[in-house]
């Protein structure tokens, strides 16, 4: 295991982050509808950024710790991509503006860096406990590839979000206006009146009249909880995947990290490119197969000592040449 997590790349890497969230943050708060232009601009950045961190690590630490976080990093992007497409099913069922899904996608985010860290912890945790470990994450990886497998095979189905865990606690908790009122998640009680017309006003007046609580929960609030549970069950296929390139917490977190940081952009990028995409997953199903053959190859190698483990150099070239070629298939197929 390489040891990174010295203060000064730990300093280094919080500081970059954080600047880079307010930078995210700060630029993208109007309302208004991100052109794919401005989106890929955006995605390009982030992964420059990115790329200055495992710079960073190559100059100061190691090329294969670099070669560990690029790998960690490229991995968890690629997964991600899956995910967002779950988000655009998200927000279409729940008719959430163009306009305002940047705003509910930050916040997702946010919770899915909180998430990841508990996670990440967990997962280190676990791995140095026994060797036997890996062959448990294995089996979640391969397992993973298996319903990602299985999911595409049902087509495009629309699932009813209504029945979504999320969805049910929110009106458990929380009285819930019955459509968007801007882009606010809560709304004050006194303050409806003065959002709708009077006729809108007069049809709603039943429903109004039940809403007595103090603040008032709106549709965007349910999708943004939707959104950050199922990025939760997400993390349960992405944490272990990740954790299987390196061990050291530190690399995984950031590979994590600085792979959601471009996740907002990117999500508009896709929503324009879906149909260009098409064996993008079955080269994420590929490398996560991948990941689950080098876990469990890496725990025999620990456990009966025979030496055949795969490098991280493999990795990252293996991880970028299966994507390479579902990419590749997949503009061919386009054309």
């Amino acid at each position: 295991m390489i040891e990174i997590l010295d203060f000064k790349t730990a300093v280094i890497f919080v500081l970059l982050a954080a600047a880079a969230f307010a930078i995210d943050f700060f630029a993208h708060k109007k309302d208004e509808k991100i052109s794919l232009k401005q989106a890929a601009l955006w995605s390009i950045f982030w992964i420059i950024v990115a790329a200055a961190f495992g710079g960073y690590l190559y100059l100061a630490v190691s090329s294969e710790a670099a070669s560990l976080f690029f790998s960690g990093y490229i991995l968890e992007k690629s997964l991600s991509i899956d995910n967002l497409f779950v988000m655009a099913a998200i927000f279409s069922w729940f008719k959430i503006p163009e306009i305002y899904r940047h705003r509910v996608l930050y916040f997702g985010i946010i919770g899915a860096i909180i998430f990841r860290l508990v996670f990440v912890a967990i997962g280190t945790s676990l791995l140095g406990i026994s060797p036997w470990m890996e062959f448990v994450f294995a089996i979640m990886v391969a397992y993973s590839a298996v319903m990602m497998m299985k999911k595409g095979d049902d087509g495009e189905e629309i699932e009813d979000y209504s029945n979504h865990l999320a969805y049910r606690a929110v009106y458990r908790f929380f009285p819930v206006f019955p459509r968007l009122l801007g882009h606010s998640f809560f709304v004050r009680n006194q303050e409806i009146s003065a959002q709708i017309s009077a006729d809108e006003k007069a049809k709603l007046q039943n429903q109004i009249s039940k809403l007595n609580a103090k603040w008032i929960a709106t549709p965007l609030f349910l999708c943004l909880c939707v959104i950050e549970l199922s990025g939760v069950m997400f993390a349960f296929d992405s944490v272990p995947a990740v954790i299987a390139v390196s061990k050291d917490p530190l690399i995984v977190y950031s590979a994590m990290i600085f792979a959601i940081l471009g996740l907002r952009t990117l999500y508009f990028v896709l929503e324009a490119l879906k149909d260009y995409l098409a064996y993008l997953e079955k080269a994420v199903i590929a490398l996560l197969f991948f990941i689950a053959a080098k876990l469990a190859l890496n725990a025999s190698a620990h456990i009966f000592h025979h030496g055949f483990e795969i490098s991280a150099q493999a990795s990252l070239w293996v991880t970028l040449g299966v994507l390479g070629v579902g990419i590749f298939a997949s503009l061919f197929k386009a054309k």
